[in-house]
């Protein structure tokens, strides 16, 4: 789908035709096929705008909004704020405005602390999409570039875009090929759970490798050598190809056997620490023996001159008196 919205340059000013509510440009922070979204400064702070160029897209994006709000409580994705219209050249563009959620990408973040943090992150993922099927919803387009990390410590996972988002039994409305089943051969574009599972199994694959890689003559056997090929992905192997041969039926059960996993990964984990704790404990009791000996050493240098000061004054008062007598 080509993405027909405007271009706005940096520190354009939009006025909504309706609302009357200003919002400057800060830059672009992203496109999609249903428009492009925007830093934007608004009379309350930064926000991010979603400028599209179909009303019913991003009507229909407001209200999944909307929803995300009353799904248990919990806020899964940006909080809405407002939508309206612009005019820019004789042309009325929709666009909404949504909280800005500062953080870093999902990228950014296993670079900084390391790829163990990818299974941890995926069981929060798997936690908001139960809630998100349960409500009757399907994401969608899932892939790592609308996903952010936010907060720390505690770090939270929240989505940013929501322009695929799709009811269930509908036809998927975006999708990005590697995240895709259809692509690979293994299963239809249906918005149902499994949709989703497949592309939670394909987030972990990407930031195993990093790279995307293509599906070759079978989609199937391609994956499999992908997960053969790494030993980081040994434990979760089983796990990653229910998640991708459509195994499980709900994200609960797939959010379960995760934490499965990283339970019994643990204890390997410290019992490997283990020798280190240990290592660290000798070497903090060889210094203490170390400057229990410095100090014993020296109160006997102590002891030694207070001796030597002590003799020298007797012998000097000695010679004194004899000196006196004489």
């Amino acid at each position: 789908m080509k993405n027909e919205a405007p271009d706005l340059p940096a520190g354009k000013r939009v006025l909504g035709k309706w609302h009357r509510n200003p919002y400057q440009i800060r830059k672009t922070l992203g496109r999609g096929a249903t428009g492009t979204v925007y830093l934007a400064d608004a009379r309350t702070g930064p926000v991010a705008l979603k400028v599209g160029h179909n009303s019913m897209s991003i009507t229909s994006e407001v209200n999944v909004l909307k929803h995300f709000a009353k799904v248990q409580g919990q806020i899964l994705g940006p909080s809405f704020i407002d939508a309206d219209d612009i005019i820019i050249g004789g042309d009325k563009y929709p666009f909404y405005v949504m909280e800005y959620l500062k953080g870093e990408t999902l990228f950014q973040h296993i670079d900084r602390h390391g790829k163990e943090w990818g299974p941890v992150l995926l069981v929060q993922l798997l936690g908001d999409l139960d809630r998100l099927h349960r409500a009757g919803w399907v994401f969608g387009d899932l892939k790592p570039e609308n996903l952010i990390v936010v907060g720390g410590p505690p770090y939270r996972i929240r989505w940013l875009d929501v322009g695929g988002t799709t009811v269930l039994g509908r036809a998927v409305k975006e999708y990005t090929e590697f995240f895709d089943r259809g692509y690979w051969g293994l299963g239809d574009r249906k918005a149902e759970p499994t949709y989703d599972l497949f592309a939670a199994g394909m987030i972990l694959l990407n930031i195993i490798y990093k790279s995307r890689f293509e599906k070759g003559r079978d989609g199937k056997e391609t994956l499999m050598a992908y997960m053969e090929r790494s030993r980081v992905l040994v434990p979760y192997r089983q796990w990653l190809k229910s998640a991708l041969f459509g195994q499980y039926s709900d994200a609960e059960k797939m959010r379960q056997g995760l934490m499965n996993i990283i339970s019994k990964e643990e204890k390997p984990l410290n019992k490997s620490a283990s020798p280190r704790k240990k290592q660290k404990t000798g070497n903090h009791l060889r210094a203490k023996r170390k400057k229990q000996i410095r100090s014993r050493k020296k109160r006997r240098f102590e002891t030694v001159d207070l001796v030597l000061a002590i003799s020298f004054l007797l012998l000097a008062s000695a010679l004194y008196w004899v000196g006196q007598v004489i």
